[in-house]
């Protein structure tokens, strides 16, 4: 006979599958997991994103605690851990065998459903994503991620949508990853990336200009430049020079094509940033 659900657990199942119900239908037309032996799947790939959202929502501190709240609470295990329950080898079997594929899929679907919603603020900007890598720690078992003799990170590459506060495009490598490359792949005609220093390199700058990439990026105050027309500089303004320039060292590393650089002071510290928007005033 089947248990009844006291009257907050009624309330938890309500909810918990209203916060959910986005991720079922961004399952639909998804590929199906397989397994990667001959044993059947214990967890089907439903169960593993319910187990993810459960695991962060209760802020759990480790996939032990995660486990004991699967057997212990009666909402987890009426409704996160799988019909036949899942013990500890079954768990980090089908953890690290987890559907990528999928969860890219679900992502991508998810991120599509959020954009035709949330209100795209600072629209007088244009498309403004920003980009970025991050490093993720890994265990020894994840012999693609390489970093360094005795210890595995995968980095991720995000594009992040800065008018709605959304990430819209990532990308996964080993931890040694180059980041500048993936600007290419991140950005969508008409968007404009917004980088930091890091990915500061006036090669990348004319190839994105060649290819009508748009780009914000700030680069090193040390770096040399040579003022080919200069803009006027609103009195009273943060913003102390605002000109079109070639920067590097000719014949070393000197930019082919002119762009944009605007510096501008705050609370005694200065900053250069260097872009292709010619659209917008210095401010």
């Amino acid at each position: 006979m089947p248990r009844t659900l006291n009257p907050w657990e009624r309330s938890r199942s309500v909810f918990y599958f209203k916060l959910f119900q986005p991720a079922v239908d961004a399952m639909r037309n998804m590929p199906k997991l397989q397994p990667k032996g001959n044993r059947p799947l214990k967890m089907s790939f439903e169960d593993q994103l319910q187990a993810l959202v459960f695991f962060h929502l209760q802020e759990h501190t480790s996939a032990q605690h995660l486990l004991q709240t699967l057997k212990e609470d009666d909402f987890a295990r009426e409704h996160i851990a799988p019909g036949q329950g899942i013990e500890k080898s079954s768990f980090s079997e089908a953890v690290n065998n987890r559907g990528l594929d999928q969860l890219i899929h679900v992502f991508q679907q998810l991120q599509t459903q959020a954009f035709g919603v949330l209100p795209n603020t600072h629209a007088e900007l244009g498309e403004l994503i920003g980009i970025d890598g991050s490093l993720i720690d890994g265990t020894l078992s994840m012999l693609w991620a390489d970093y360094r003799k005795g210890s595995k990170k995968a980095k991720v590459h995000v594009g992040f949508d800065l008018n709605r506060s959304i990430p819209r495009k990532v990308h996964l490598t080993d931890g040694k990853g180059a980041e500048r490359p993936f600007v290419s792949k991140i950005l969508s005609k008409g968007q404009t990336g917004v980088m930091d220093r890091g990915y500061q390199c006036h090669a990348l700058f004319d190839q994105w200009q060649q290819g009508n990439q748009l780009f914000i990026c700030r680069i090193k105050a040390g770096t040399k430049k040579k003022i080919v027309s200069k803009n006027v500089v609103p009195a009273g303004s943060i913003v102390f020079f605002d000109a079109m320039v070639l920067l590097g060292t000719t014949s070393v590393n000197q930019s082919e094509k002119p762009l944009r650089l605007v510096g501008y002071q705050i609370e005694d510290i200065q900053y250069w940033i260097a872009t292709n928007r010619y659209d917008l005033s210095a401010e």
